[in-house]
């Protein structure tokens, strides 16, 4: 009778979860005619009844007069007060939408509107894949609370334009009230800490552009093990790690194996993106999550040795979003492989940095037997994240830029995706698509890549490659057979080592069949470059 219970109440809960909207798609017209600029988010938080109180003041722009607001909020919560720029207003809230007709037309320009509620947030019933608030305790019995919200968005406990096309231009402000004795870590710097009685309020601002997914903040009996941190650029920054008091003998190292991945990041990508504020973790009771400068990590200090050194793969790749998914920031979720792949494939160059290349390689011949490929990675555009949520955004996204790089050659390709990464035009509040990583990589390569960009991305084909038995043009044509090797579906030519009875070579093939000799059957990619289909004749 427990087991059904259980299995019930979990999957109500599930079926809970599943009735929040996923964030994104195609936007609503009156959040399209707003532009956020900053939030200032109030919670009040009662520990042990699991519910919340909250304020939330968002500063914005209307771009084109109106009298029509509107904000995403989960309908699970109730409002007992709301203002525009100081004035109640009439506001209707189902659907999981704030929609306000004001009384008199709003001019373009600059407004805000402060949401006081309450209520019970959602339980995440698998984080950090399913959203919500999750409730644990530590080893000494003390309470344990992480927020998720990629999925769902902001919405899940504050008013917001849940979009990703939008972020607070100015950034964000987190008041956060927890019982005396318990700890809050938030994005940002914490500005100060208030007390009043019983009641701690960790105040937590950033004045960067941030994702809502990211305006989350963990709570527990926390330790704060820190360094100073050196960028690659000279720049002091704060390095913290908030960490259960149980396991606080353990922060110093894993700050060692953080210290080593920023490095080889910067390397790559350029300076720590958030340098006037912090590197930030946090340990938390799921696995992990990219909050921009305080990232979610829950892997439970287990390391693999690469290159004879302590690696956390989960920590490593939850950084990296530092500065994909949190610096480069795409517009539409459709383009979600942007962050996850390219991200990846950065974990690949963590690899390859401390391992070698031929632990590289073996990273994606091992990935490459893992795609799905049941549907492309980029579906169109105006697509909600459950919808472009899959796994192939991570390895195929990540063996997408390992074919890339290939393609152009490591001297070409590694300063143009630098590059990338440090272009103000591409970077924090200008958000991108897959449009502006192709246009990027094709002014850099001189080379018309729209048809290797279209078959990993808007496809699930792979690359054909024909190798057919043909006469033998020379003089002895009875004892060494010959073969056409041509691409079938990919208009341009590449580079392909090919093995024959001569060895390897690098040859250049196209639709256009190249003929050569051997007496052993010509074997192709055999280091795995592409993501390909051999058909033998």
């Amino acid at each position: 009778m427990k087991s059904s219970c259980t299995l019930l109440f979990c999957l109500l809960s599930v079926m809970a979860i599943a009735q929040i909207p996923s964030s994104g798609g195609k936007i609503k017209p009156a959040q399209a005619n707003i532009d956020v600029k900053h939030y200032k988010i109030s919670v009040d938080l009662d520990v042990d009844n699991h519910t919340i109180k909250g304020n939330t003041v968002i500063k914005f722009n209307v771009l084109k007069p109106t009298n029509v607001l509107e904000f995403d909020l989960v309908d699970s919560f109730h409002i007992s007060a709301l203002t525009v720029n100081g004035k109640k207003q009439p506001y209707d809230f189902k659907n999981n939408l704030i929609t306000i007709t004001t009384t008199k037309e709003l001019p373009a320009g600059k407004s805000e509107v402060a949401v006081t509620y309450h209520g019970k947030p959602h339980v995440a019933v698998k984080p950090p894949w399913d959203d919500g608030f999750t409730y644990a305790k530590d080893a000494a019995g003390n309470p344990w609370i992480a927020v998720t919200a990629e999925a769902t968005g902001g919405k899940l406990y504050f008013p917001c334009k849940d979009h990703p096309s939008d972020e607070p231009d100015d950034g964000a402000e987190m008041l956060i009230t927890v019982p005396k004795g318990l700890v809050v870590a938030g994005p940002g710097l914490l500005k100060k800490v208030t007390l009043k009685g019983n009641r701690s309020t960790y105040d937590w601002v950033t004045n960067y552009s941030i994702n809502n997914y990211s305006l989350v903040f963990n709570v527990a009996n926390y330790k704060v093990v820190s360094r100073t941190y050196t960028s690659i650029s000279g720049n002091k920054v704060p390095m913290q790690f908030y960490v259960l008091e149980q396991n606080a003998a353990k922060g110093e190292h894993l700050l060692d194996i953080l210290a080593n991945t920023v490095a080889i990041r910067e390397k790559y990508f350029g300076e720590y993106p958030w340098i006037k504020e912090k590197i930030g973790i946090a340990e938390t009771p799921h696995l992990g999550m990219e909050h921009q400068t305080m990232n979610a990590y829950g892997n439970q200090f287990r390391y693999v040795k690469v290159g004879n050194q302590d690696f956390d793969w989960l920590l490593n790749h939850e950084f990296g979003h530092e500065w994909w998914g949190n610096k480069v920031t795409v517009k539409d979720w459709a383009d979600y492989w942007i962050h996850e792949g390219i991200n990846s494939f950065a974990d690949a160059l963590q690899v390859e940095a401390m391992s070698g290349t031929k632990e590289y390689e073996d990273y994606f011949k091992t990935g490459s037997l893992n795609f799905a490929n049941a549907k492309p990675i980029v579906l169109g555009k105006d697509i909600k994240e459950e919808d472009a949520y899959n796994s192939d955004i991570y390895g195929k996204g990540a063996f997408f830029m390992h074919t890339l790089r290939y393609i152009i050659g490591d001297s070409i390709f590694f300063p143009a995706l630098k590059h990338f990464v440090l272009d103000e035009k591409y970077t924090y509040s200008n958000l991108v698509n897959t449009a502006d990583i192709e246009g990027y990589f094709t002014q850099a390569s001189g080379l018309d890549l729209s048809p290797i960009f279209d078959l990993y991305l808007r496809t699930n084909d792979k690359i054909e490659i024909n190798v057919k038995r043909v006469a033998n043009k020379g003089t002895d044509t009875t004892t060494i057979p010959a073969y056409n090797i041509s691409l079938v579906n990919v208009n341009m030519k590449l580079t392909f080592n090919v093995v024959s009875d001569k060895g390897s070579a690098i040859v250049k093939l196209s639709k256009t069949p190249l003929y050569i000799e051997s007496q052993t059957l010509p074997l192709i990619d055999t280091d795995m470059y592409y993501f390909k289909k051999v058909i033998y004749e």
